[in-house]
């Protein structure tokens, strides 16, 4: 059984991050601040071990921070980014039908309060990301 308790079917909930406007114009100002604080090795992987996963985050419909350790963490964006992803008051539910969450597997975006799905979308790859030292960040 894993540490989900759910045996070889796990379902997992993503936090929602700050919200967006209905168009994507890029990243944000304040997802643009949060991905400066690390750098793309260009490093992917199409699978992640649930185990592995300490927490996912939504930065906004686009961009996914998925942290694996202390210092580890790796950036999914989506292949045609997540409807309603990084709204408050939104979750990201995904069913795992073994222990790995994967490129292309489709997570829903399903609201907090009525339950109502606003979205869905499939995973990109993860791409491992390193953490800039605090004095590089500007």
């Amino acid at each position: 059984m894993n540490r989900f308790g759910f045996g070889a079917i796990a379902t997992g909930i993503l936090a929602a991050g700050c919200a967006t406007g209905a168009g994507y114009a890029g990243p944000s100002d304040k997802v643009s601040a949060t991905l400066a604080k690390y750098e793309r090795t260009g490093e992917t992987t199409a699978c992640l071990n649930i185990g592995r996963i300490d927490s996912i985050k939504a930065l906004d419909e686009r961009h996914f921070l998925v942290r694996t350790g202390v210092n580890s963490y790796y950036l999914n964006e989506p292949s045609a980014g997540c409807n309603g992803a990084g709204r408050s008051n939104q979750r990201i539910q995904y069913v795992l039908g073994n222990s790995q969450l994967c490129r292309n597997q489709i997570v829903t975006v399903v609201d907090n309060t009525s339950g109502i799905i606003s979205g869905s979308c499939g995973l990109g790859s993860f791409e491992k990301l390193e953490q800039k030292p605090a004095d590089a960040e500007e």
